[in-house]
């Protein structure tokens, strides 16, 4: 997440109930959160396993260009705010580096999905939008980027739970995709969800990063969500050569280059996963990616197809969507979330139109922890929890992710009506895993380097009250932290029904199908009572 050698953290927040019965993996008994609170447990390190945080190079077959011409690239799917739609999103033509660069022009190339519910019948067609976006830099010296022609389509009117196939491409050159699938989300309802949805943070684009993914693939999910940091482009200068800790070996650059060329690549690994199964993605630090003008975030709001218009959202940094009976809620981390700002102001409306009779699960997602015993931004977004964890608290959010998963708690308090936080950055990327904690002798960072650099502010005081008042860190594991372990890996998120959902993490060291923390988290709405104050 930050610039020191680790992995990120994000937060998933899931509120759940769980009716009790006996699961069994492993040959032991899976635990429930209506078992909890739980004595925290650290998982000691693997010293033997550190993985390989090594960048795929440029002239690895996963990350070169094989097509050719106008020919589609970089296909993935992504849903819309419900059932009936998804995007379809893909590059067409090379992007351009150098001092020296000219944008194509989008309207050079059409924007065509052709599908339908058979290969040979895909009479359907859609027709998108196109897009191409520049990273430049005011400095003599530095090489500027400009993307290929980024096209974005919505298919609509589509059914529940149905196999599509499609093409993407022009027709008219011609140049078209090879067919590809995808299966949409189920309807949503109290009874209705998606088998397997897998969760992954910090992915990167490392040998680390092909293991998860190969784990990942092997689990067969319907949906994947990535909580920020996808390419860490922004761990590179503009020609190319990188470092592990940037801003330790790059120290004297006059502004925070990126290696543009390395988001090509990530799409490229990233396509046999997500040209069929939906990835749904919201912004982390090493999105931010600044450049001439001061401005941020180019390639992720251009990249990336967001179901923001369809779910009231203003912004590519927040949205919310349905897969089933579950309602996302995918919030910025980095974007104005104070109480009088836009993103704030459209949670409020977007939690008080869930029926949670049609959606009972609520579950909500941002980049940076707040719950992290990890020195790594420990208590880095304070400012956002402290704007924000009410208004989720009191509308019931159920769930929010080295590993750590979190009892359930409010304010730094056990609650048995606050959310399971999980907190689940190691994906693989270069910077490696977080491996130290706050509460161990000798860790606890000073306050003041505690701050996100880029959204500012100072909300992380001492604790004042409970086992570790008058005092920024706890001297051991804190109550709330139920279980943690440095390691790669992802999370697989299974909702049985309206009150029991599985959550399972499986680290990449481990044989396919073999897990590694268990639980099922449980909703009890008939005792958590929501209470929803209209001055939130």
């Amino acid at each position: 997440m930050g610039t020191v050698p680790v992995s990120v953290f994000i937060v998933v927040v899931f509120v759940s109930v769980v009716m009790r019965r006996l699961s069994f993996v492993n040959g032991a008994a899976i635990p429930s959160t209506v078992d909890g609170p739980f004595k925290p447990v650290t998982v000691p390190l693997d010293k033997s396993f550190r993985g390989h945080a090594v960048d795929l190079p440029d002239n690895d077959p996963r990350v070169q260009r094989i097509v050719t011409g106008w020919e589609p690239e970089q296909i993935f799917v992504s849903l819309s705010s419900t059932h009936d739609s998804v995007w379809i999103s893909w590059i067409t033509g090379e992007f351009q580096i150098g001092e020296n660069i000219k944008e194509l022009d989008p309207k050079t190339v059409g924007s065509v999905v052709n599908y339908g519910r058979w290969t040979f019948g895909m009479s359907k067609t859609a027709m998108g939008h196109s897009l191409v976006y520049s990273q430049l830099y005011p400095f003599k010296g530095l090489q500027n980027y400009t993307s290929g022609i980024i096209h974005h389509v919505r298919l609509t009117g589509l059914k529940p739970n149905t196999l599509y196939y499609y093409q993407c491409g022009d027709p008219s050159i011609p140049a078209m995709s090879d067919v590809h699938y995808f299966r949409t989300m189920p309807a949503s309802g109290p009874r209705s969800y998606p088998g397997r949805i897998a969760i992954i943070g910090d992915l990167g684009l490392t040998y680390n990063t092909t293991s998860t993914i190969d784990h990942l693939m092997s689990n067969h999910p319907n949906l994947v969500l990535l909580i920020g940091d996808a390419s860490y482009a922004n761990l590179y200068l503009t020609n190319g050569t990188g470092a592990d800790c940037y801003s330790c070996a790059f120290s004297d650059t006059p502004i925070h280059e990126t290696y543009q060329p390395r988001w090509d690549y990530w799409g490229r690994f990233m396509q046999p996963l997500v040209s069929k199964v939906p990835l749904m993605m919201i912004e982390g630090n090493h999105e931010i990616e600044e450049q001439i003008e001061k401005k941020t975030f180019a390639a992720y709001s251009a990249r990336f197809a967001f179901p923001s218009e369809e779910s009231g959202s203003s912004s590519t940094f927040y949205y919310s969507f349905n897969a089933g009976g579950i309602h996302f809620v995918m919030l910025g981390g980095y974007a104005d979330y104070n109480k009088s700002g836009d993103q704030y102001q459209w949670l409020k409306k977007d939690l008080a139109k869930v029926d949670r009779k049609v959606t009972p699960w609520l579950v909500a997602t941002w980049h940076p922890p707040w719950y992290s015993t990890y020195t790594a931004h420990y208590r880095e977004a304070e400012c956002m929890r402290v704007a924000v964890e009410d208004l989720l608290y009191k509308y019931g959010v159920d769930i929010v992710h080295a590993y750590e998963r979190s009892n359930r708690v409010y304010n730094y308090n056990l609650d048995p009506c606050g959310p399971v936080h999980i907190t689940i950055g190691d994906g693989g990327n270069r910077e490696k895993m977080a491996i130290t904690h706050a509460d161990e002798p000798g860790n606890c960072p000073k306050p003041s380097t505690t701050p996100d650099k880029f959204m500012g502010g100072f909300c992380a005081f001492n604790f004042t009250s409970g086992p570790a008042s008058g005092k920024f860190c706890w001297d051991r594991q804190p109550d709330y932290s139920a279980y943690r372990e440095s390691s790669f890996g992802h999370g697989i998120l299974e909702v049985k029904n309206e009150t029991h959902a599985l959550w399972t993490w499986y680290r990449n060291q481990d044989a396919y199908g073999t897990t590694g923390d268990v639980v099922y988290i449980v909703r009890q709405p008939d005792r958590d009572v929501i209470k929803v104050n209209s001055n939130a």
